[in-house]
């Protein structure tokens, strides 16, 4: 059985067709990366997967567990925050609590998942926090700043700030973890440690998804490739089978482009 299943998804803004009908699967601890030209869908398909968009037609389901069935009702906000516990999502504008620091910054939603609405008691409290406390200054030790904890995002590089926002991703551990273009907004000089981190993580046996305009690390990263165009998956394979054997002619000419950008 497949770990993450995605059938028939759909999605229109309007009058405009974004998805036109998105099937494929990941094993657990795969690593797919996911390619294509600006308008493509695939923002929109990591944001269905996410729930910060709901797709018109079509099902999810991770590990057997059906989160999005466009046959069944609509979901209430707490259900679509539940389910959005299986997916992180690591944005390309970072995206950090400007006020907080980068302790605070990933310990926060932790703290809001496992103290806010509870009742507990000023003990379970503390033990609680206690715990996140530790497991936030692991992660932020995993992406290489455990001298930056007391550090507020603007005195953070660009490449320093995206690996707080991996680590904050990860800190409510999700079975899955999503990258939108986590380089784009980066200096050319900043891209590689992000990149390595995300190298790193694949190490640890996680499965993720990375929608990425970086050609050279999509090769040499992911497990499976998806190039989307107009919406639909035009190319799904190896890297080796997409990079270096490509059927679509559209697959082609978008490769073309790329080695000469």
């Amino acid at each position: 059985m497949a770990f993450l299943e995605v059938k028939g998804i759909y999605k229109t803004f309007g009058k405009t067709p974004v998805l036109k009908g998105i099937d494929f699967t990941m094993d657990k601890g795969e690593v797919l990366a996911i390619i294509g030209s600006s308008g493509s869908g695939k923002t929109t398909l990591l944001r269905c997967l996410n729930f910060l968009e709901t797709p018109d037609k079509g099902q999810i389901s991770v590990n057997g567990d059906k989160l999005f069935d466009s046959e069944e009702p609509p979901y209430s906000d707490r259900e679509k925050r539940e389910k959005r516990l299986h997916f992180g999502l690591v944005f390309q504008s970072f995206n950090l609590f400007p006020q907080k620091n980068v302790l605070q910054n990933v310990s926060l939603a932790p703290e809001l998942h496992e103290i806010s609405g509870k009742k507990l008691s000023k003990q379970e409290k503390k033990d609680i926090r206690k715990k996140i406390d530790d497991n936030s200054r692991r992660l932020i030790d995993m992406v290489g700043l455990s001298e930056k904890t007391g550090s507020f995002p603007c005195e953070l590089s660009g490449g320093q700030q995206q690996r707080v926002a991996i680590a904050r991703a990860l800190a409510l551990n999700p079975d899955i973890l999503c990258f939108d273009e986590p380089t784009s907004a980066l200096d050319p000089e900043l891209t590689g440690e992000v990149l390595k981190v995300i190298r790193e993580l694949k190490t640890s046996d996680r499965t993720m998804i990375v929608v990425t305009h970086e050609m050279n690390f999509a090769r040499g990263v992911a497990d499976k490739v998806i190039f989307m165009a107009d919406g639909v998956i035009e190319e799904y394979g190896t890297p080796d089978e997409v990079f270096g054997a490509p059927k679509s002619e559209k697959t082609k000419g978008f490769l073309e482009k790329s080695l000469e950008r």
